[in-house]
């Protein structure tokens, strides 16, 4: 339906009522200006990583998930039946990763455990005994994987990593330090370093066998970041951070 400007000033709840059946393109001085259309609740509910609070009114399934990420070429995570639009990383944070994973192939070269970064889904779950019981994607900066028998015959990985990384930007702090440490410890993972790119410090935890939390380092520019699981794996931070 095309309805005059003044029209519409003048019946404006009138017009809109009849967006429940057709859409209102609104003309001035004979040429369409505006459209009003009925609008719609989105099928999926997005937490974009700035997001500060967010209560979702229910939990989203796998399938549903699935769904949008095949049709869609942003990157999302699944936590706790939430969906998380990933932001993308800036330039210090890439060049931090990069660090890492160069320290990371250097060390595993030839070992049966392997280093590698995102993007790649990790699929957790929790306390629960299988992943269709509390299904969670993530995609961490850096993981280190050793069960390379848990990658399935689509050449994608199924496994728990050992070591998780995680290099935080603003967007993904609260996320990464509260929610996705939370779901590492009780999905079994063994070790978790998050590294602040404004402090210039990495934050490690390491995780009992009964999925509490065993020990945490802070480490500060100026010392070093040694792993828990595996012997002389160290990284300098003033290595770490010096192109930043």
């Amino acid at each position: 339906m095309r309805v005059n400007a003044s029209d519409l000033q003048n019946a404006f709840g009138k017009y809109l009522s009849l967006t429940e059946k057709e859409d209102i393109v609104v003309v001035k001085n004979g040429k369409s200006v505006a459209k009003l259309v009925r609008y719609a609740e989105p099928d999926y509910l997005l937490l974009h990583e700035e997001a500060k609070e967010y209560k979702a009114p229910r939990r989203i399934s796998y399938p549903e998930y699935l769904t949008l990420v095949n049709s869609s070429e942003q990157r999302y995570e699944l936590i706790d039946g939430e969906i998380y639009l990933m932001a993308s990383p800036t330039l210090n944070h890439q060049i931090v990763v990069g660090e890492i994973a160069g320290h990371f192939h250097n060390y595993f070269k030839g070992k049966r455990c392997r280093s590698l970064t995102a993007p790649l889904d990790v699929r957790l779950f929790g306390y629960a005994t299988k992943f269709e019981e509390d299904p969670n994607v993530v995609q961490p900066d850096v993981i280190v994987i050793c069960d390379p028998d848990k990658v399935n015959g689509d050449n994608k990985y199924e496994g728990i990593p050992t070591l998780v990384v995680e290099v935080l930007s603003p967007s993904t702090k609260g996320k990464d330090m509260v929610i996705k440490l939370n779901l590492y410890m009780k999905s079994g993972i063994r070790e978790y370093w998050i590294v602040d790119l404004e402090s210039k410090s990495v934050l490690q935890y390491s995780f009992s066998e009964e999925r509490d939390i065993e020990s945490l380092n802070t480490m500060k520019e100026g010392g070093a970041v040694q792993s828990t699981i595996f012997e002389n794996l160290e990284i300098q931070l003033s290595e770490l951070f010096a192109d930043i």
